[in-house]
């Protein structure tokens, strides 16, 4: 048995990894328990991917992004890995984003923004939120 004391900390990586499992989840209104059942686990041992203390292998996560109705890539897609913690400011920011996109509010705007089916509405609200958060 290991000692807790000589367990590795998490990687930047696990964490995020976790983090888009937990926010994609919650996207589809879907439990811990719910995504255990259907991958045959725990909700403690979801929980413990979504915190990033356990690491997901690869066929695991294919099976999660299977589960959550999402390519595989989902989890490492954009820059966020590029240079993982490299700054104060892009660990807040990333932070502060995934938190809200986890959020009631976060949810409910994305699905809400999901069911508009034409592109060009969809960048009139883009650009009208952008000048929103300008004011």
């Amino acid at each position: 048995m290991q000692d807790i004391s000589k367990r590795k900390p998490p990687s930047p990586i696990d964490i995020e990894v976790g983090k888009r499992i937990r926010a994609q989840r919650r996207q589809l209104g879907m439990s811990q328990s719910a995504l255990a059942e259907k991958l045959g686990l725990t909700f403690q041992q979801v929980q413990k991917y979504e915190k990033g203390t356990n690491r997901v292998g690869a066929s695991r996560l294919q099976r999660v992004a299977d589960c959550l109705s999402v390519p595989i890539s989902h989890f490492f897609d954009n820059t966020a890995f590029d240079n993982p913690m490299s700054t104060d400011e892009a660990r807040t920011i990333r932070n502060d984003l995934v938190g809200f996109l986890s959020s009631e509010e976060g949810i409910e705007l994305n699905r809400a923004f999901a069911k508009i089916k034409d592109a060009r509405t969809r960048q009139k609200i883009v650009g009208l939120l952008k000048s929103l958060a300008l004011t």
